[in-house]
């Protein structure tokens, strides 16, 4: 029942987070325009060419920044016209033909690792090669063939970034900065216990509005799921924070600390405001780095006397505030990081940063990503193998079925091939199924319509309009319109519509038929994985960062080998989670609360990788420094962390009260030292980071946690 009803809820579901019109209009007239232009000179073939170039390269378009968007564009160009170059010249061999396809499916499967956008590049580029593979050309001619394809893809990325400027996750930053205006009200408010908690519908309308990023794993996407949690992590501070000040005025409304926290309060209310107009005007918060400073010396204010810290109702409550006021402000430099790196200037400033580190320390870097994934305990490897037998069985019978028309069956499988089950066998069926509907669709329509090219021109823009409108929302009706498109596309040439009809419906059946099969026999879910991978994530980055740890505390003596072995073993570990996260949301029976739970989680596991690495990439500056026994300290209590962590993930009996006090560690770290030396600065920064990090991330498995049972 389960694939059934996966198959139900991809008929039935539109992702309305993946439609938009503009972006489908720009990518329409990328397409059609060649046409006409094609047709108009005389030149239908070369018409088609280019138009198929652009309609390879609009699976790459998006909404975000123009520059990443145009470099993305251009390297599924390039690719789509060397698949165009290399299946003309390999046509005249069938063995060299397959052999390159083989290759080439191999690559396209481990695209898979590097996101979403590499990995439909992968897919259509594939399709590109194993369609040219069927039809041999002339050196001169394939050249032609990829230059027309190159000029496609151009006209494409210059309507990309040059037409319809489309504000991605607008919707999004509008609720956050709402909420996050809230929390600055609720910074100054007092404490009411008879009434409901403040920002609760603040928070409801975040999480509805950021559910349509559950399936997005972009660190734009990241940065936001992140915010939330700060949000709501700063909401239960600022809360605990008012009803300890209202019991202090209580007791003693003469105690000189409520005048300090009362000033801290109005300072951290100043910073919230400060990350909600950030979030409005997508500007970086302005000079907000003395606040931060102001708040560290008015929570210094609190520390209540030692000799009377035991004996005072006073003293009790200000050991309490203490507490809060420290956790707070670790979230508040989470919340000012991640919005400031999420406004435009903010996310060009992360990836020159990440330009100037080595490859092996770029968090996203694609090579070192690559490299990591290349092992059988990578679940992207395996589905390249899967991919890459299937893709030269495949193709190799397509030859020997329907020599004129071999690339029915393979493009079907690389259509239908993916990662994760409930995707394959859900769109399996209906690739099956919408083909054969369109192909009806399109010979309805060459029956009752008038036989002209400009009603052919024309029906190719209605579809593909749907294809790209509601296409990446629905792939029922992605499989009707793409087929009834193909057939057009190729009926524009002068090829007769019946001979396409029936060849595509033929080898569609064969090609799906066999996917399925081949997946049937290697199915798995996900859910029952995903405490495994977050397990073996964490078991990861605890190695790593006792490698780190090991360079910091004894200068000279680490291993560079060591380090570079376990981050690559952290690459590896998520790189599977992320591609399992995103094989879980397709699976039955998985709500869109249970995908935003665990992207959450990732994102903070995220923001520990971050800190990690800015420590390693700190280490050779000062190789000679003596360490600090506070740093020590604070790196057992995160070593334990992590290790409780992972046993209450893998379903080890362990309680909130059995860890360390992460928190009071960094502070122990952070009062210790020369501030002014860079490498305790960096420390005790990226310590901050990974306290915050830790600290959420263990909220959310025990939230988790419970939520499984």
């Amino acid at each position: 029942m389960r694939p059934l009803q996966a198959l139900w809820q991809i008929v039935t579901h539109v992702d309305r987070s993946k439609i938009n019109a503009a972006q489908a209009l720009r990518n329409t007239f990328g397409v059609v325009a060649p046409l006409i232009v094609g047709q108009w000179l005389g030149m239908p073939r070369g018409g088609l060419a280019m138009a198929s170039g652009a309609l390879n390269v609009s699976y790459s378009d998006g909404s975000d920044p123009y520059a990443k968007r145009a470099k993305r564009m251009l390297a599924s160009t390039m690719w789509c016209s060397v698949a165009v170059l290399l299946g003309g010249l390999t046509a005249h061999s069938n063995v060299v033909s397959v052999a390159v396809a083989t290759a080439w499916a191999f690559i396209a499967g481990m695209l898979v690792a590097v996101g979403t956008t590499a990995a439909d590049v992968g897919v259509i580029s594939t399709v590109v090669l194993v369609i040219y593979s069927a039809q041999p050309l002339s050196p001169w001619r394939a050249l032609q063939a990829a230059g027309l394809a190159l000029c496609g893809g151009l006209l494409q990325i210059l309507l990309s970034v040059a037409l319809w400027p489309v504000q991605r996750y607008e919707p999004e930053r509008r609720a956050l900065a709402k909420l996050y205006l809230e929390l600055a009200r609720i910074g100054t408010q007092q404490a009411e216990a008879a009434s409901a908690p403040l920002g609760t519908k603040e928070i409801l309308q975040a999480h509805d509005a950021l559910s349509n990023l559950a399936t997005d794993t972009s660190l734009a996407a990241l940065r936001y799921r992140s915010l939330l949690s700060q949000g709501e992590r700063i909401r239960l501070s600022l809360v605990t924070l008012a009803r300890l000040l209202h019991r202090l005025t209580r007791e003693n409304a003469f105690d000189p600390a409520i005048a300090v926290l009362d000033k801290y309060r109005e300072n951290v209310a100043y910073l919230l405001r400060a990350i909600a107009e950030s979030l409005s005007t997508g500007k970086e918060p302005g000079l907000e780095a003395d606040r931060l400073v102001l708040g560290v010396a008015l929570a210094q204010k609190l520390q209540p006397e030692p000799d009377a810290a035991a004996q005072t109702f006073s003293s009790a409550v200000l050991r309490d505030m203490k507490f809060q006021v420290d956790a707070l402000g670790g979230q508040l430099r989470a919340a000012m990081e991640l919005a400031k790196n999420a406004t435009p200037q903010g996310q060009e400033a992360f990836e020159k940063h990440e330009a100037l580190q080595p490859l092996w320390l770029r968090f996203t870097g694609r090579i070192a990503t690559l490299r990591a994934n290349l092992n059988f305990g990578s679940v992207v490897f395996r589905h390249a193998i899967r991919l890459t037998i299937c893709i030269a069985v495949g193709d190799a019978l397509g030859r020997v079925l329907h020599p004129y028309r071999a690339y029915w069956i393979p493009m079907t499988i690389v259509l239908v091939l993916k990662p994760e089950f409930a995707v394959t066998f859900s769109r399996g069926v209906l690739r099956i199924v919408g083909t054969l509907l369109g192909l009806s669709l399109a010979t309805a329509l060459f029956h009752f319509l008038p036989t002209h090219t400009a009603t052919e021109i024309a029906l190719i823009a209605v579809f593909m309009f749907l294809v790209r409108w509601i296409g990446p929302a629905n792939y029922g009706v992605f499989g009707v319109a793409i087929s009834a498109l193909v057939v057009l596309l190729v009926a524009i040439t002068g090829v007769g519509p019946k001979e396409v009809i029936q060849a595509r419906a033929i080898n569609t059946v064969v090609g799906g038929a066999f996917a399925l099969l081949t997946y049937a026999a290697w199915p798995s879910w996900e859910r029952n994985r995903l405490p495994e991978l977050f397990g073996g994530l964490l078991a990861a980055y605890r190695k790593s960062f006792a490698a780190i740890c090991q360079a910091l505390l004894i200068p000279g003596a680490e291993s560079i080998r060591e380090r570079e072995r376990t981050r690559q073993a952290g690459r590896t570990a998520r790189s599977n989670l992320e591609t399992s996260v995103q094989r879980l949301s397709a699976e039955p029976g998985i709500t869109a609360d249970q995908i935003a739970q665990v992207n959450a989680m990732l994102a903070s596991s995220h923001r520990f990788a971050h800190a990690m690495m800015a420590l390693e990439a700190g280490i050779p500056q000062t190789p000679n420094q003596a360490p600090r026994g506070e740093f020590r300290e604070f790196a057992a209590a995160a070593d334990r962390t992590l290790e409780l962590l992972l046993a209450k993930i893998l379903g080890n009996r362990v309680a909130e009260r059995d860890f360390p006090d992460l928190r009071e560690s960094y502070s122990r770290l952070a009062s210790s030292g020369d501030p002014q030396l860079a490498r305790y600065a960096l420390t005790n920064v990226e310590a901050d980071r990974m306290t915050n990090s830790l600290n959420t991330l263990r909220e959310q498995v025990f939230a988790w946690m419970r939520q499984s049972r």
